[in-house]
């Protein structure tokens, strides 16, 4: 990218959710608090699928690879909005900005294939069980993360594509906001924005759309598949299941609501960033462990298992040091 594509603005400033000093004290302290959630809940659960050989499915790698997309996701926004609470003017430099809109697109849009493929992964296992194996086989699953990671990427440089040549010569002022995303972005260009503002509805907010669609259609019809089989197993499908929708609502909500309707007029919209950035990641981490019996063992297990592995250490130690 050229310098001459930045023109006459090096910087844009966020003006913050609050100017008041005592409410960012408190949102300082409590987004610190759900980012060390974030981190603490996401990590654990990528470090129990990978240390149990019980959770050894396509479920819950896909689940692991949820919550590093989370993970990831959240550190794009979060560290700078805590260390922004510091600072009274809070400034990001163009290419910065640029980064947090590539990054904020390339995990969402890994997200939103790696969702979808969670719903087909319960598709099958409910409705076509004597074909899970073979359909959700290692290839596959390896196959559905690589093209997740692959969507996202190809739907970030596509966003990206049409802001990297926009000119920006004043106002340099992102209000209601903490972060670079492209509905608030283009709108400060200094030419019309109409078409890339549909362009943002038909790349962005449609994918989010239909997707929301076509997966809350894929978890009616397999509801009506358990409802049809009752059987003993099916408290523990439909807890799943209830697990899997509230994810997708609380991941698609906001998106849709931003993308669709992207002329930030709304303070409801900077409420909206937060959950996508802070809370959304935090419940994800929070849903799956509360409401999963098996991770909760294993978890259990984890922790356990790194205590008394420690306590050993330090009995060794002591044993030494007597000798």
């Amino acid at each position: 990218i050229s310098d001459t594509n930045y023109s006459m603005v090096t910087e844009f400033i966020f003006l913050g959710l609050s100017n008041s000093q005592e409410f960012q004290i408190f949102l300082l302290v409590l987004f610190f608090i759900f980012y060390v959630g974030i981190v603490f809940g996401n990590l654990l659960i990528v470090i129990t699928v990978a240390s149990d050989s019980h959770l050894h499915s396509p479920m819950y790698f896909l689940l692991a690879n949820l919550s590093l997309i989370d993970l990831c996701l959240s550190s794009v926004t979060a560290p700078k909005m805590i260390a922004d609470f510091f600072s009274k003017r809070k400034v990001i430099s163009f290419k910065g900005c640029l980064a947090q809109i590539f990054l904020v697109h390339f995990f969402g849009g890994s997200e939103l294939v790696i969702l979808i493929a969670m719903a087909f992964d319960r598709y099958v296992a409910i409705c076509k069980p004597l074909h899970y194996t073979t359909v959700m086989c290692d290839n596959v699953c390896f196959g559905i993360v690589t093209a997740a990671w692959g969507t996202g990427f190809l739907h970030s440089v596509s966003q990206l594509a049409f802001a990297v040549n926009l000119p920006f010569c004043g106002p340099n002022e992102v209000d209601n906001s903490f972060y670079c995303d492209f509905p608030r972005f283009i709108k400060l260009a200094c030419t019309d924005t109409s078409s890339l503002e549909f362009m943002v509805i038909a790349n962005s907010g449609f994918i989010s759309l239909g997707s929301f669609f076509i997966l809350i259609v894929s978890y009616i019809s397999i509801l009506i598949t358990v409802w049809k089989h009752s059987s003993g197993g099916s408290s523990k499908a439909l807890s799943t299941l209830s697990t899997h929708v509230m994810v997708v609502i609380l991941f698609f909500g906001p998106c849709i609501f931003v993308y669709i309707w992207p002329h930030p007029t709304s303070h409801l919209d900077k409420y909206l960033a937060v959950f996508d950035a802070v809370l959304t990641p935090f419940l994800n981490s929070l849903i799956y462990t509360f409401r999963n019996k098996e991770m909760k063992v294993a978890m259990r297990k984890v922790l356990c298992g790194k205590f008394m592995s420690r306590q050993g250490m330090i009995r060794t130690l002591m044993k030494r040091e007597l000798k």
